[in-house]
């Protein structure tokens, strides 16, 4: 019985000791160019779409303050938000907080941007269909859009 008690607590110490630290599943993946973004943003491909997987995986990680142009899918796109806070915005309509579990479905051709908050970053992972073509870059969103006040 001393000896299942023993094993017990040095079980329990060890996992506390892994739980306490961060564990990294994905790399980091590359930084990506700064072309269709404000800031820094780390992109990891996953699964690249081809004749089988008629949709990509990507893992993407924000640094605070960083967010993408307004931009559209033609085949929609899911995100799962994995940690961090960030902001989810369609044209026309106001912008919404976004949190580690939530996930959001951005409709097919809707235009939107995504991004971290100014003080939190944020990491998804998202899923694009590809078979009706590649993502749809538009113009930078404004600090207003954002949320800067001058």
């Amino acid at each position: 019985m001393k000896l299942l008690v023993f094993i017990t607590l040095m079980l329990a110490a060890a996992l506390t000791d892994t739980l306490g630290q961060d564990v990294t599943i994905f790399p980091k993946g590359e930084q990506a160019p700064n072309v269709n973004h404000v800031g820094v943003v780390w992109r990891s491909q996953l699964v690249q779409s081809d004749s089988v997987f008629t949709f990509g995986i990507s893992e993407v990680a924000y640094e605070p303050g960083a967010r993408l142009n307004w931009h559209s899918h033609p085949a929609g796109q899911v995100l799962l938000i994995t940690n961090g806070t960030g902001y989810y915005q369609e044209k026309g309509k106001p912008k919404l907080t976004v949190r580690k579990g939530d996930i959001v479905i951005c409709q097919p051709g809707v235009e939107h941007w995504h991004g971290a908050t100014p003080l939190s970053g944020l990491t998804y992972i998202a899923t694009t269909p590809a078979q009706k073509g590649p993502t749809i870059w538009l113009q930078k969103v404004s600090d207003e859009e954002y949320g800067i006040k001058e």
